[in-house]
């Protein structure tokens, strides 16, 4: 069977990647740490009378800044337009905001770095940055886990929360410079699909000797249950799917999975990904690079990096719905995982949460702020944000 081809980037009418802006959109950015939503189109009495003295003017301004070019390796196929179109989000918004004098060029898996050693080359200084998928590196360190999304973890709201206002980011940082990194959320996914299996999979004996292409923690606990995890990037999946390689494979969602064409090598598609109820993907500067740059850009950087995770998970809950359909239509057989499954890997999960707290220095900090924050999220989003949905997911059937 011929491997699919590559789409093509979308057009402008269909969300694209935006151009350079041929004005600044944000001069007079200022450092913050949560999500930033651009500057008011009008500004204060205040301000106004403050910008009567003569000093008063753009924050970025070529006088005052450089002009900067910056390399970034991506994890992501080029023609998956929303998870590897993220980063050219990014990017432009970053030459946007800072009137073209910071440049970051994209480049796709393999053309600088392979996929998956992105990070190992932020490290090394071979490229200033990296868009990645953190849990690809718990090999490093098992607290990475966290920038992603661990097994029956957050979901997207919950996990946007905690990073940027339950100290998600500030603790994930702790780690990274131990590689000589730094890092924000560039893209989130949504809650994502269980995969493509090529039989069915009725109880945890299936399971058992399961080769699935799986990434992060969630292939640890598959591997308790009997499952045999691969780690593969995205451009390697469809062949060895398509050979026999492997026997299932988790992606993402329906956009995606459509594009890569799992669908023509495997019949079963099931819900719900227990190991990604949110992911993020991550932005990883070299640490020197992102220290030596004026905080006008590091501030332009903060901005572009949570406008690009707007961005990525909106094009997706846009685009799965008219995805899902179109795969069903095609003979997909959809499938929700059996109760058995779910709780047998939620038991394991749990228990590994033990486990790493118990080996780890940094998993154990993190996890002690992370748990909190998901207990408490929960018993809050059980109020209100899952008695309305589950009354609409109802009502709607009806």
């Amino acid at each position: 069977m011929a491997r699919p081809a590559q789409g093509n980037p979308p057009s402008r009418n269909e969300g694209a990647f935006p151009p350079p802006a041929s004005v600044v959109l944000a001069a007079s950015v200022s450092p913050r740490k949560g999500p930033h939503h651009g500057p008011p189109r009008h500004p204060s009495p205040q301000r106004r009378r403050r910008c009567h003295r003569p000093a008063c003017g753009p924050a970025i301004g070529h006088a005052q800044t450089p002009a900067i070019r910056w390399r970034l390796t991506s994890s992501y196929p080029t023609s998956l337009d929303a998870i590897h179109g993220a980063g050219h989000v990014f990017a432009r918004t970053v030459a946007e905001l800072t009137e073209d004098r910071f440049q970051i060029r994209v480049f796709g898996p393999g053309e600088v770095v392979p996929a998956l050693q992105a990070l190992d080359a932020v490290q090394a200084g071979t490229v200033e940055a990296c868009h990645t998928t953190s849990s690809f590196y718990i090999g490093k360190n098992p607290a990475f886990a966290f920038a992603t999304g661990v097994p029956f973890g957050l979901n997207t709201r919950q996990q946007n929360a905690w990073m940027y206002e339950g100290g998600g980011i500030d603790l994930l940082n702790e780690v990274f410079r131990q590689y000589n990194a730094y890092s924000l959320p560039l893209g989130t996914t949504g809650a994502q699909m269980g995969g493509w299996f090529r039989k069915e999979i009725k109880t945890t004996e299936d399971l058992k000797g399961l080769k699935m292409r799986i990434a992060g923690l969630g292939g640890t606990v598959l591997q308790r249950v009997g499952g045999v995890p691969q780690q593969l990037a995205g451009g390697d999946i469809y062949p060895a799917l398509e050979r026999g390689t492997i026997d299932a494979v988790e992606w993402l969602g329906p956009y995606d999975d459509e594009k890569l064409g799992f669908n023509k090598v495997a019949p079963y598609y099931y819900y719900p990904a227990w190991w990604e109820g949110a992911a993020n993907t991550s932005l990883v500067v070299n640490l020197e690079q992102w220290n030596a740059l004026p905080k006008s850009y590091q501030a332009a950087i903060r901005v572009a990096a949570a406008e690009a995770t707007h961005w990525m998970v909106a094009r997706y809950d846009t685009r799965n719905p008219d995805a899902l359909r179109r795969l069903l239509a095609s003979g997909t057989q959809l499938r929700a995982f059996p109760r058995e499954v779910m709780d047998a890997c939620y038991r394991e999960a749990l228990a590994l949460e033990q486990e790493l707290a118990a080996k780890s220095p940094e998993y154990k900090k993190i996890h002690g702020n992370w748990a909190k924050a998901r207990d408490d999220m929960r018993a809050w989003f059980r109020v209100a944000e899952l008695s309305f949905d589950n009354y609409l997911a109802q009502a709607s059937r009806r």
